[in-house]
């Protein structure tokens, strides 16, 4: 049998951190925004008939192979860790290959790391028929995910992934929601600009240390995430409501709460292109992620949109072409050789 899944990466607009619990539960009305975009995370997933378990990275051309299931457990570190926790997780009772693919760059923080763990724990639900909800697939994604980084992780990621489209994340004490937010995807798509800056020269450390601060009783923190969860909250008001200039104005307020928090969230390189986007027409702009490198996103009018990526080539940062992606995961059952990847 070969299971093939597929999963888009996300932008997050404002209220990152605030989903990793327990933060959320200091700030009433939480809510993180973000939306799904094309570019994937892929797996194939085939059986084999011996007992050997086989892991493949395409992007980091990384592979490892064990004799069998029991040999993979007693292992102590791996090469693809991420596949392999997931394998320790589910444990197929039968040998296998699974083999990985992300589109998305080195630290990007276009949580490229959570959309591929969606991605393989549905093929690995299909395969072994263990029947999990999408929404308890998070969950058990969350968890491992926290095993292998060995720090608490946020929630919002995920949801990008399992149902595309533009969200809003709800973070409450009775738990996680999601909900749609309903935008005109195409004005969206004309207004939306992403680049890659570079990996991060400090990836997964940032909402680490601010998570510490904000439990420690910094009250500076607390009251700059205060501003953060107020400018979410009116950054979905403003989605709703397709008022462009104030989810501009909201990106870039967010942005000055974040820098305030961690300065190095940001670089000499993504303090250039915020400054040079702006004079070319941007309304706002944000680093994706912890930041410290990876992914910026702009907000731009449809008529500034190619100057803007003008500005962002010449700064020697990579435009990145996306769109929103209108569904999340997909999975596809076949016997191998059977038809092309999943589109």
């Amino acid at each position: 049998m070969q299971i093939q899944s597929k999963s888009p990466c996300r932008v997050d607009m404002a209220g990152g951190t605030l989903d990793i619990w327990p933060l959320y539960l200091y700030h009433p009305g939480a809510v993180t925004v973000n939306f799904a975009v094309n570019r994937y995370t892929s797996c194939e997933l085939r059986t084999r008939e011996d007992g050997r378990v086989v892991l493949r990275s395409r992007d980091q051309k990384a592979g490892e192979s064990f004799r069998s299931l029991d040999h993979l457990l007693r292992t102590e570190q791996y090469k693809l860790p991420l596949l392999a926790w997931l394998v320790r997780f589910f444990r197929p009772g039968m040998g296998l290959e699974l083999d990985t693919h992300s589109e998305a760059p080195a630290g990007a923080g276009i949580a490229g790391s959570s959309s591929l763990i969606i991605t393989v724990a549905h093929a690995f639900n299909r395969l072994l028929g263990t029947g999990y909800s999408t929404e308890r697939l998070r969950e058990i994604c969350q968890n491992v995910e926290s095993q292998i980084i060995r720090v608490p992780t946020g929630a919002q990621d995920y949801y990008p992934a399992m149902y595309g489209g533009v969200s809003a994340i709800e973070l409450t004490a009775a738990g996680v929601r999601r909900r749609a937010i309903g935008v005109d995807v195409g004005e969206f798509n004309s207004r939306v600009v992403l680049c890659y800056t570079g990996e991060p020269r400090n990836s997964g450390i940032n909402n680490w240390e601010v998570m510490k601060a904000h439990i420690n009783g910094d009250k500076k923190v607390h009251r700059n995430f205060e501003q953060i969860s107020a400018i979410a909250q009116a950054m979905r008001g403003a989605l709703e409501k397709a008022d462009w200039a104030e989810v501009g104005r909201l990106l870039r307020e967010e942005w000055a709460h974040r820098k305030r928090n961690v300065p190095t969230i940001s670089t000499e390189l993504i303090d250039r292109l915020v400054a040079a986007t702006r004079k070319a027409g941007a309304r706002g702009a944000k680093v994706c992620g912890a930041g410290g490198g990876g992914c910026v996103f702009f907000l731009v009018e449809p008529e500034t949109k190619k100057r803007v990526e003008e500005v962002i080539e010449g700064e020697g940062a990579q435009v990145l072409p996306v769109e929103v992606a209108r569904q999340g995961v997909k999975v596809r059952v076949s016997e191998p050789g059977m038809g092309p990847p999943i589109q």
